[in-house]
Formats: C-alpha cells, sequence, structure tokens
C-alpha cells in the first residue's frame, strides 16, 4: 500500500532485517528523525515484538518476507520511489547462522542481489551491513579496512564470513558497473536492549546466566579479546555512512575500540547483576577467533564518528532490558 501523507523533504527507506536486534533500532531513529520507513523480515531471528510499537504507526509500513527468494521478494508494502536500502537482513550470531547455513548465504549473496537491483531500479544510496568476521581469525590487530583477513573458507563459520565477504565483493562490482550509490560498514562486535536471550552471542549468555545464579561458560581460555559496541552508537555509525558524499564507499569499520578478555566481560556481568554465578570453562568453537580490535581512523576522519558509551553504562542498559523481559 502507499504510504499516504508524505512529507516533500522526508525519505522513503527500505529496511531488510527490520524486526531484527539492529533493524528494530534503526527504525526507531528514522521514524523519530521523520522518514517513511519500509520494513521487510522473514522473522527467522528477528521477532515482531521488537517493531510492535511501529506497527500502527503512519509511517511505518512492514511485511514479513524473505529478501533471499530466488524470484525476488513479492510483498513490498509500498508503491513509490525508495531513497535508500539498509540491508541488515542476515542471521549475526553463530548459533543462529549456523543453525542453516544455506538460509545465510543465501540472504547475504541472492538477498543482496534482489535489493541490489531494487537499489538500480529506484537509483537509491545502498549500505550493506557487513561484518568484521571478514577478518576471520585476525593476524593483525587492530584491523584496519585495508587488512584482507585469514578466513577458513571451509569452516563451521564460513557460511556468514564467506557469504559476507561476497555480498561485499556484490556490491563493488554494481558500483563499479552501474555507477550504484553503495555504502559498505563492518560492524564489530554490538550488543544492547533487545538482543535475543538464546542468540548465544557472549553478552547475551553470561547476562542470562548471571541473572538466573546459574555458571558462567567460557569457551576457551578466556584470555580471547572482544570490543563491545552499544547498538546506539552503531545506528549513530549507520546514519552517518548512508549520508557520506557518494565517493566514500567503503568499507569502513564501525566498532567500539575497547578491548576487553572475554573474561573480564564475565567478571563485570557478575558484578553488575549482583550474581552468585561461578565461571566454567569448556573448549573454543572451531575458528573461533582470538582477537577481535577495530581500527576506526578511517570512520573518525571521513564521518566524524567514534563510540561514545562505554561498556559500563552499556551494559547496565542492557542488564536493566534482560531482567524487564525474563
Amino acid at each position: 500500500m502507499p504510504i499516504k501523507n508524505l512529507q516533500k523533504n522526508s525519505k522513503k527507506i527500505l529496511v531488510a532485517g527490520a524486526a531484527g536486534f539492529v533493524g528494530s533500532h534503526l527504525c526507531d531513529f528514522l521514524i523519530a528523525r521523520g522518514d517513511y520507513v519500509i520494513g521487510i523480515d522473514n522473522l527467522s531471528t528477528g521477532s515482531k515484538k521488537n517493531i510492535a510499537h511501529l506497527l500502527r504507526h503512519p509511517r511505518f509500513k512492514f511485511a514479513k518476507d524473505d529478501v533471499a527468494r530466488r524470484e525476488g521478494f513479492k510483498t513490498l508494502p509500498y508503491r513509490g520511489n525508495i531513497d535508500e536500502i539498509y540491508h541488515l537482513a542476515s542471521p549475526a550470531s553463530p548459533a543462529y547462522y549456523q543453525q542453516n547455513p544455506i538460509n545465510t548465504w543465501k540472504a547475504n549473496t541472492i538477498g543482496t542481489l534482489n535489493l541490489l537491483q531494487l537499489e538500480k531500479k529506484y537509483r537509491a544510496k545502498f549500505l550493506f551491513a557487513s561484518t568484521s568476521e571478514v577478518y576471520g581469525d585476525p593476524l593483525q590487530h587492530p584491523q584496519t579496512e585495508s587488512y584482507f583477513g585469514n578466513v577458513n573458507p571451509v569452516g563451521i563459520r564460513s557460511c556468514y564470513d564467506e557469504s559476507k565477504r561476497a555480498g561485499e565483493s556484490l556490491c563493488m562490482d554494481y558500483y563499479r558497473q552501474f555507477n550504484s550509490q553503495i555504502k559498505i560498514v563492518r560492524i564489530f562486535n554490538t550488543y544492547g536492549p533487545r538482543m535475543d536471550k538464546n542468540d548465544g552471542r557472549v553478552v547475551s549468555n553470561f547476562i542470562t546466566q548471571a541473572l538466573a545464579n546459574e555458571p558462567i561458560t567460557i569457551y576457551g581460555t578466556g584470555r580471547q579479546t572482544r570490543s563491545f559496541q552499544y547498538v546506539d552508537d552503531l545506528i549513530g555509525g549507520l546514519i552517518k555512512m548512508m549520508a557520506s558524499p557518494k565517493s566514500f564507499v567503503g568499507p569502513v569499520n564501525i566498532g567500539n575500540p575497547g578491548e576487553f578478555t572475554v573474561l573480564e566481560l564475565a567478571k563485570k556481568i557478575i558484578k553488575f547483576t549482583g550474581s552468585k554465578s561461578s565461571i566454567i570453562y569448556k573448549p573454543l568453537p572451531q575458528d573461533d577467533p582470538n582477537q577481535r580490535k577495530p581500527d576506526i581512523a578511517l570512520a573518525k576522519q571521513v564521518l566524524n564518528w567514534q563510540s561514545k558509551i562505554n561498556l559500563e553504562v552499556g551494559l547496565k542498559s542492557t542488564i536493566e532490558y534482560f531482567k524487564r523481559n525474563a
């Protein structure tokens, strides 16, 4: 259906993966800014509860559909021009993207192609949400955008790592061949409200276990490091990247360069929850990276962006969300 009473200067924006953890926060920001949002999600890992507050909003339209249909998705709930497309439609946690690896591949290859064809039709700006996983288990630390990565192409994580790399490549081919307005961001570990407690990510796992006073499970020694970015910072980075000059395609790292060991994270969550949880150790999964830290010099220089929310503030907010939704 067409969106009624469009304001002259408002943008019409398609968000693929609108009901996901990150996608729903992005929709909130765009609606609050005054834009008109068309949301698509197959709800395989996203949830309608994340966008329940938007479903009756006059500037939000949603359709349950899969952008990776071979014949193209069918139920775009909007007729008219589209100004921007955000492609966030992919499982993003190991537990989910390994659960159905073929569908993960499809989301980042066929889904990307389908959305790029839509971009070509409308001459819209197109942002592809790639991932720090394209760096694999990095041999360069911190990771810069010029680093090609150390990825196992036949490992259990390759359905995500390599399909995101393929998605980046496809975007660049559209940029070169059709002069498409492409933006590529590489997202580092992100956490915050609306995370799925069953998604298998380290932050959600630890908070869920701590609130239940269950043993916190660390895989490996706990000395492996991650850089944790609060979701509000990520949304700010996505918005600034989309607004950047056409000549700036990326890829660009969007992440918090603060680096913590997994053991440090566990201890902070135990402290902030007042939990009685102990810590237990299990073997490290295959191809799990030992270090992960973004170099964000390019984002600072071109986008005037850097993360602002420290881990303590972000964790406390996330813990409160998990308590309310226990």
